[in-house]
């Protein structure tokens, strides 16, 4: 923790040649994209995408869960994706898992959260599972992890669309969708194909 504090201290001053960029992003935001990804401390948007401030509009979730849409729903996932659709008027929407998942490996295997019960009833809304008693496993995930990991981004596209709002700007082609799958190891990404559900380079 001190290294982080450390930098935070120091941070004022190495900005000292970037003052004009800095005070054109307090006056406002007008992100490139919507990006959804997981929590996870290996997985830094802006290290992959070289995203400088005020082009990514972030929302990190564990396992880059996006409930589907519920009209009564208080939910900080639906709050910020309808700010940067409604009022940010972002242009494409990403979702982007990645290699070596602790959610998805709690999805492969209920047991490996058996002791945490707030991330087991998160984790419930990543939509493989049709009643809240049922195991994850019966709807077939698989064994392989970058395979279901894969399956889950597409997934959390297809609740992502379930907003009535996103539907309303798909239609009118004012908004993109794309499902990414990075690799920690390697630095590697892999975006879903069109018209598919498999994943190719970028």
């Amino acid at each position: 923790m001190q290294s982080l504090i450390e930098y935070a201290r120091t941070f004022p001053a190495a900005l000292s040649d970037q003052r004009e960029e800095y005070a054109r992003l307090a006056r406002g935001q007008r992100p490139q994209a919507l990006f959804i990804s997981c929590s996870d401390s290996r997985v830094i948007p802006a290290h992959f995408t070289g995203a400088r401030p005020g082009d990514l509009f972030e929302l990190r979730t564990t396992g880059n869960i996006v409930p589907r849409y519920r009209a009564q729903a208080a939910c900080g996932v639906a709050g910020s994706i309808e700010f940067a659709v409604q009022a940010l008027q972002v242009p494409d929407i990403v979702v982007c898992g990645h290699s070596h998942c602790g959610a998805v490996q709690g999805l492969m295997r209920e047991q490996n959260v058996a002791t945490m019960p707030l991330v087991r009833r998160w984790l419930g809304w990543a939509g493989h599972r049709t009643t809240a008693d049922q195991p994850w496993q019966t709807r077939g995930l698989g064994e392989d992890p970058v395979a279901v990991t894969q399956r889950h981004v597409l997934t959390q596209l297809d609740h992502v669309r379930s907003y009535p709002f996103i539907a309303r700007r798909l239609a009118s082609g004012r908004l993109r969708l794309h499902a990414w799958y990075y690799t920690v190891e390697t630095g590697e990404v892999l975006a879903g194909t069109p018209g598919s559900r498999g994943f190719r380079p970028l």
